[in-house]
């Protein structure tokens, strides 16, 4: 019987909401997974902002909706359906009717699983994308909101929308907080360093920022140089390059895991 293509590698997964899903991809085609997630997503400490945002959109206080995360717009359902479930139905009848904008194809299947669609997709999905499709978009009187990336506040985006004559709110309704001890993360770096890691994929900008906030920028940089580095998309592997680290494969199109998987197999099967 043929081998499986991962036998015999161990890629690091920091992952954590869907954790089990990756690691289930990565098992079945051979690889010993070390789960090692790094970072965790929660609510948001407050419900009173998310669900005040939830009525404005249901009263039609905006045009258009900008969604960075299929997880955000999660969140904000999970907040009404717990604080206040009669507002469920007037928020899914007005987001029907706002014009609706995403960063990428996770708030888009996040729309789908809605019976939804975007009405504007990002060419690519960054900041930087959104802002290329938008500067083809009149904006003047605009009311836009924006689901935040975490509490990453993006100015960026919002003085672009501001200076293209949008008014503009935001809504944040998640937050990162640490998964794993210092002495847990410290371990993954020492293990790395042996070069007993084949591969790490990182999936979420938190994961990058909460390695590098471990440690000393040379001992992570030293870690992640013995093994093979990767990225779900351009996002995070922007993250990675403002710390000086080349994530060395990418999904081409479609940032999700799946495309992911098969591209780690591909890339270590060429380095077996």
């Amino acid at each position: 019987m043929e081998l499986q293509p991962l036998a015999g590698r161990t890629v690091a997964v920091p992952e954590t909401r869907e954790l089990e899903v990756f690691a289930a991809m990565l098992e079945r085609r051979g690889a010993t997974v070390l789960r090692c997630p790094l970072v965790t997503i929660r609510d948001a400490p407050d419900p009173a902002p998310v669900l005040a945002f939830a009525r404005a959109l249901s009263g039609r206080a905006f045009d258009d909706l900008i969604l960075t995360t299929g997880e955000g717009l999660r969140r904000i359902l999970g907040c009404i359906d717990r604080h206040e479930p009669l507002l469920r139905g007037p928020f899914l009848t007005a987001l029907a009717e706002v014009r609706r904008i995403t960063r990428g194809p996770k708030p888009a299947r996040a729309l789908r699983d809605l019976g939804l669609k975007p009405d504007i997709a990002a060419q690519t999905p960054t900041t930087e994308g959104i802002i290329a499709t938008l500067a083809r978009v009149d904006l003047e009187g605009r009311r836009v909101a924006v689901q935040l990336y975490g509490c990453e506040p993006n100015v960026r985006l919002c003085d672009f929308l501001l200076a293209a004559g949008a008014t503009v709110d935001t809504v944040a309704p998640y937050v990162y907080a640490d998964a794993s001890d210092d002495a847990a993360v410290h371990e993954l770096l020492a293990r790395l360093d042996r070069g007993e890691v084949h591969a790490i994929a990182f999936t979420s900008t938190p994961q990058v920022e909460r390695l590098f906030a471990v440690a000393p920028a040379a001992v992570v940089s030293a870690a992640l140089a013995r093994t093979l580095v990767a990225a779900v998309g351009p996002v995070v592997a922007g993250a990675l390059a403002r710390h000086g680290v080349s994530a060395q494969l990418m999904p081409e199109e479609s940032f999700f895991m799946k495309p992911l998987t098969t591209a780690l197999e591909e890339a270590l099967r060429a380095h077996a």
